[in-house]
């Protein structure tokens, strides 16, 4: 193979996209030359700094639409095949449920009261049942994650006030996300007492394997929906992980809508 002078290969660098017929030099010839001297790529690099830097800026730009574009189409099929194949939790006498009995659209929330993000989240869940109101029911279920100390017992406890009152416990669940540094056991039995129920009772309860139990089935739904981090939702049976705005439900609401219109027709 011939040897080709630094002045070529610089040349050839700038004509590396176009055809090899349009070229002076083979490609083959090309990559052998800069495999002998990768120096050569460099020093056009540093002659040229201001083009370079202008293509690879280009080229990254495009990289990253490509990657949204897929990424964008595949969340839509994966939304697609969710609204037509819905998750299916359990939802039985002891699940806590705000709303209409008959609503249309079923929220099931897997939350931590100690979680900041779940604690914002709450934020949009008010935001959703203002907006959709008797359209729309509020399930809580309990995922207490490792790292937050606070929220298991927390969790123990609000399950302990629902088998005094579902009412009650849902301003306990009120009261914990609105107060979220505060949480302990003073503050559990501080606020118990304030809402009239039965503290000692409530403290038994928690450490019931009734209440365990429940909390561990709750747990362990969430992981097998894939739902590993808190917030995560259900928004009838389409999946949510993680603390979307109010808008992303809206939208999904309104796919799933339009999907509901088009098997009735």
């Amino acid at each position: 193979m011939k040897k080709l002078s630094a002045p070529i290969v610089g040349l050839a660098l700038a004509v590396w996209s176009l055809p090899a017929a349009a070229a002076k030099i083979s490609r083959a010839d090309l990559k052998a030359v800069l495999d002998d001297n990768p120096d050569l790529i460099f020093n056009v690099i540093q002659d040229h700094p201001k083009e370079f830097m202008a293509v690879f800026q280009k080229a990254y730009q495009q990289e990253m639409m490509r990657q949204r574009e897929q990424q964008a189409e595949e969340e839509k099929k994966k939304t697609a095949e969710a609204i037509k194949h819905p998750l299916q939790p359990a939802i039985n006498s002891w699940s806590l449920i705000e709303g209409n009995p008959k609503a249309k659209y079923t929220l099931v929330e897997y939350s931590d009261f100690q979680c900041p993000y779940c604690s914002r989240a709450e934020q949009t869940v008010d935001a959703l049942r203002a907006k959709y109101g008797n359209d729309m029911r509020l399930i809580y279920k309990n995922n207490p994650l490792p790292m937050h100390p606070n929220a298991m017992p927390a969790a123990e406890w609000f399950y302990a006030a629902a088998l005094q009152s579902r009412k009650k416990a849902w301003k306990l669940h009120d009261a914990f996300f609105k107060h979220q540094t505060e949480l302990g056991e003073d503050f559990y039995k501080k606020t118990a007492k304030t809402l009239g129920l039965d503290v000692a009772k409530l403290e038994k309860d928690a450490q019931s394997s009734k209440v365990k139990d429940r909390i561990a089935q709750d747990m362990a739904e969430a992981k097998k929906f894939g739902l590993m981090g808190t917030p995560g939702f259900l928004i009838n049976g389409v999946p949510v992980a993680g603390a979307y705005p109010l808008d992303y439900f809206v939208e999904l609401i309104g796919k799933i809508d339009a999907a509901r219109a088009g098997n009735k027709s």
